[in-house]
């Protein structure tokens, strides 16, 4: 799921975006790579081992505003096959591709902010875990706000197998640790309004109840070697939703466990590049 949230793979994305929106001229096609220590997506902790997650992204600018498409994998690394592990593909083998989600958005400026419209497809290719019944797709709206905290609001609503509205807030804030560190500091909440329990046998469902999903304290360190930029990045999930607050199964009774707080973190790569020359001044910016 392209779980574009709190995955520093999927905010790097974001923040080429939010720069082409703001009168890029340039094709731009990039790359970024995430190792994390589980997979975490909107409080679900859908591995409770190690992922990695590529994304290949380009985008292309369309006037003042911009259109980036790209794809996201996960892959779990292990053979997740212990009772009480948690696997996306079911633990069938290491090394396993167990979701694609190709996406497109459109970064549209509107004064201090950037609203962007978007949709992305959630396709599980394996026989055991989540198999190809919980394919679905969700179109999305994120509203970012050039000011203090970076605030952002993101809504996401399942229009296939999950259906009902998900719902994020956000702020970010850099504290400069010296002068060539700084850390950033996130904080998010998220809100589910009709992606519960259903009784319709043919949808699924990615939490218990409608209310708040979860909170999300986070902190990166991004700095740069030679073309890529680099951001080690640790989280704090406080769960609210019953859904949120499993981490692994009893191995003996194959019930799930349950925590009222988890840590998960890694690393995100991300390289990107500009296509074509670059664009002429316009005649206001000529001296």
């Amino acid at each position: 799921m392209q779980r574009a949230n709190v995955l520093g793979a999927v905010l790097c994305v974001a923040g080429a975006s939010l720069c082409a929106a703001r009168g890029q001229a340039q094709t731009t096609v990039g790359a970024d790579l995430g190792l994390f220590s589980s997979y975490v997506w909107r409080g679900l902790s859908l591995t409770n081992k190690p992922v990695v997650q590529p994304d290949v992204y380009i985008t292309i600018p369309a006037g003042n505003a911009s259109i980036t498409a790209g794809g996201w994998f996960n892959i779990d690394l292990g053979k997740y096959d212990n009772a009480s592990d948690i696997s996306e593909s079911g633990g069938t083998s290491a090394f396993n591709f167990a979701e694609f989600d190709p996406w497109v958005e459109v970064g549209i400026p509107v004064g201090k902010a950037t609203l962007t419209p978007g949709v992305t497809a959630y396709i599980y290719p394996n026989d055991a875990g989540l198999t190809s019944a919980f394919n679905t797709v969700e179109v999305y709206l994120k509203a970012a706000l050039d000011a203090p905290l970076s605030p952002k609001v993101s809504l996401y609503y399942d229009v296939d197998k999950v259906k009902g509205l998900y719902a994020e807030g956000s702020i970010t804030h850099s504290v400069a640790a010296s002068e060539k560190v700084s850390i950033n500091l996130g904080a998010l909440v998220g809100v589910n309004a009709g992606q519960g329990v259903s009784t319709d046998p043919d949808q699924t469902a990615n939490f218990s109840d409608d209310g708040f999903t979860h909170f999300d304290l986070s902190a990166g360190v991004p700095f740069t070697a030679g073309v890529l930029s680099i951001t080690p990045v640790l989280h704090l999930i406080i769960p609210i939703d019953d859904a949120t607050k499993i981490t692994k199964f009893d191995a003996t009774t194959g019930l799930p466990v349950s925590k009222d707080a988890k840590l998960w973190g890694g690393v995100s790569l991300a390289w990107s590049k500009a296509l074509g020359p670059e664009p002429e001044a316009t005649d206001e910016a000529k001296p």
